[in-house]
């Protein structure tokens, strides 16, 4: 039964009814550009296809702004190297960001708090939001050196929206963050992912495809999964990976593996195409977070469900 309703949008926009403080923010964005939507209305990329600007053809970044923030300044040549290079490849790398006994503390409150029931396993081992209540998470996600640097990078100001911890590798296939957080503009959407222990090919390591980000935006459209005014689209999620497998291979993409050490740091622009290798060894963990920062002003949603961001 409840399968069969999720593929109705009044569902999802009876759930949005209760939960107006998390949606209004969407109110005024749809009022400046016209759009006859409710906080609680479904939202997908058609509803902006008349507005111009809404796809990004070419993203460019002033490496001069880069530089003058005080993050940058502080960074070894090869990180900073790999910043300057960000608008080029995607991503960038920043080793070692976070000290080893701040990755130790995190692990051990995740730990604790899995133990005695405070955080609990979602979707293939995932805690979600536990920077709201893990002083050192949300003091890595807002460090005000960081968020200027986000700020250059997002070009506007980048807002902490969700952070997701792994014990595990998601070993999640090749797919970019736009399907599942969808921005009007596009392109107001960043990751940022911390290893917190050491991770190599046996416990499921971050793969990426630089450059991939200078794609279109993959959405609904592109593999027939609009749907109707009042259904979703049906295809199933495997359809959009299948999707971008066949874009991976007609653009002659090549796959980068980060096997990090604890610390260490992946920036990674909303369009970049990324997963997680297989997780081959069952006895090693493979413990990290990630951060995910809308832009300010942005109408933020998830494509396929066309649901709108829950925004506290």
């Amino acid at each position: 039964m409840l399968e069969f309703l999720r593929q109705y949008k009044l569902t999802y926009m009876v759930y949005n009814f209760f939960h107006k403080s998390l949606l209004q923010h969407n109110e005024l964005v749809y009022k400046k550009l016209g759009l006859k939507k409710k906080y609680y209305s479904s939202i997908s990329s058609k509803d902006f296809e008349q507005f111009p600007g809404g796809q990004e053809e070419h993203y460019s970044l002033n490496e001069d702004d880069v530089k003058k923030t005080a993050l940058f300044q502080t960074l070894p040549a090869k990180d900073q190297e790999s910043l300057l290079a960000f608008a080029e490849n995607g991503y960038a790398v920043l080793s070692g960001y976070v000290a080893p006994e701040v990755c130790d503390e995190i692990n051990q409150q995740i730990e604790s708090g899995v133990a005695t029931g405070k955080y609990h396993f979602i979707n293939e081992g995932k805690i979600m939001f536990a920077f709201r209540s893990i002083a050192q998470l949300e003091a890595i996600g807002k460090n005000p050196l960081l968020n200027e640097l986000l700020n250059v990078l997002i070009r506007g100001k980048a807002i902490l929206f969700q952070s997701i911890n792994f014990v595990r590798g998601s070993e999640q296939f090749t797919h970019s963050d736009s399907i599942h957080m969808t921005t009007f503009p596009l392109g107001g959407l960043l990751g940022v992912w911390i290893a917190l222990e050491d991770i190599d090919d046996d416990n499921g390591p971050l793969h990426y495809y630089p450059g991939s980000h200078k794609l279109p935006y993959y959405l609904n459209k592109d593999y027939d999964n609009e749907g109707s005014a009042w259904k979703l689209g049906n295809k199933s999620y495997p359809a959009y990976e299948a999707m971008i497998e066949r874009k991976i291979e007609e653009q002659g993409l090549q796959k980068k593996v980060f096997t990090a050490k604890k610390g260490d740091v992946l920036l990674w622009h909303a369009n970049l195409f990324h997963g997680g290798n297989p997780h081959t060894n069952p006895q090693k963990s493979r413990k990290s977070v990630v951060f995910h920062y809308f832009k300010e002003g942005a109408v933020c949603y998830h494509e396929i469900s066309q649901r709108p961001a829950l925004m506290k």
